[in-house]
């Protein structure tokens, strides 16, 4: 095991850097992040920020030398910076996952080579594969990127065959996923922590909505039957084991006619997990540094039932959000990313609300972000 007083590393600087540093802190590690931006959210709480790009070797080996063990917060990474740090220190979790989990092709057909259920796809790396894969898949369907697609980017939506091309243009002709679009009766995810002996720590069933492609909400529990709970918590403990994954997992679902299909799998923690920190005993970043550092897993037992709710940079719109609004309820939880510029669809941060009333606090969530934007202050200019 690797103890507290120890230094530990993440690759990557934006808000899921910042709360793992927060929670190694807290535990009494120091913290290394590498990461290019010097305004980054996670290099300003770290103990040291490295700000070089994540291919750059003298950085690499100055974080090799400090560090214990290390880790990610998101998974485009470059492998060959992560194959090299695991020649000289700890890394969870693996390069080979990391490239499964970054790429939808290989996640896809990883997914299928281990029958577990995803909706139809086919792959396209060119527009004879594509016009191929269209009278296969059918519309409606969805088109995206292979990599470097996130929050709704890298998609387009395909109502008749004649846009096809258009569709792929505008997609940069790059490679992609062709997948049939689906009437979704809900979104749920499941966030698991898997240590290096295989044990895996589920947290409970989260319920999304999105928004423009962004996630807008997670309810928690899931208002679903325990045997759908059931059913994607297996499904995500054997998405970890058939990966040999180390670290925290996020697997994302849809419900499409009571059955459950696979989304998308990420390698670390997940935006709709946020609810761990207030609402569950052991939170998912303090699970990332344990599963890091081949410690115990936390306890993921729910406190309370909670309703996250993202804050995106149009909140702002050229005046500060109305916190004072939000923090007169003493149940409710603000966390703020630091980050310097609000931009429309950026996450600026969330809240989380705790009440033994699961209506109750979607409601309450749902009219404090209603109070906020609309009561806006002034922005407070730094000198």
């Amino acid at each position: 095991m690797i103890l507290p007083g120890s230094t530990v590393g993440v690759l990557g600087g934006g808000q899921l850097g910042r709360m793992f540093c927060e929670a190694a802190r807290t535990l009494g590690y120091q913290t290394v992040v590498l990461d290019p931006d010097p305004h980054s959210p996670a290099g300003c709480v770290a103990d040291t920020h490295i700000r070089a790009d994540y291919e750059d070797e003298t950085a690499l080996q100055q974080m090799s030398k400090l560090c214990a063990a290390i880790t990610v917060e998101f998974e485009n990474v470059p492998a060959i910076s992560l194959q090299y740090l695991s020649q000289h220190c700890q890394v969870h979790p693996a390069p080979e996952a990391l490239q499964i989990c970054r790429d939808r092709i290989r996640e896809k057909t990883f997914l299928c080579d281990h029958d577990l259920p995803t909706a139809p796809f086919v792959a396209v790396v060119n527009k004879n594969q594509l016009e191929q894969g269209i009278h296969t898949i059918g519309v409606p369907a969805l088109l995206k990127t292979s990599t470097g697609g996130y929050d709704g980017k890298g998609q387009q939506l395909i109502t008749e065959k004649s846009q096809v091309d258009s569709a792929f243009s505008e997609l940069g002709q790059l490679p992609c996923v062709l997948e049939r679009r689906l009437e979704l009766s809900l979104e749920l995810s499941v966030v698991l922590a898997r240590s290096s002996q295989g044990v895996t720590n589920c947290y409970p069933v989260a319920e999304n909505r999105h928004r423009n492609g962004i996630l807008d909400t997670s309810i928690v529990p899931a208002r679903i039957p325990d045997q759908l709970a059931q059913q994607a918590t297996r499904l995500a403990t054997q998405v970890a084991e058939k990966l040999g994954f180390v670290g925290v997992l996020a697997v994302e679902f849809f419900v499409v006619d009571d059955a459950l299909l696979i989304n998308e799998i990420a390698p670390r923690p997940h935006n709709s997990g946020h609810f761990t920190l207030n609402a569950t005993i052991s939170s998912q970043f303090e699970q990332q540094l344990r599963m890091l550092c081949d410690l115990p897993a936390g306890d993921t037992a729910l406190l309370s039932p909670v309703v996250m709710k993202n804050l995106l940079g149009e909140l702002w719109n050229d005046s500060a959000p109305a916190w004072e609004q939000l923090l007169l309820h003493p149940s409710v939880k603000l966390h703020l990313y630091g980050k310097r510029e609000a931009r429309p669809g950026r996450k600026m941060g969330h809240f989380n609300v705790l009440h033994p009333d699961i209506e109750q606090a979607l409601h309450l969530a749902e009219e404090i972000k209603k109070t906020v934007t609309a009561a806006r202050k002034p922005a407070v200019t730094n000198p």
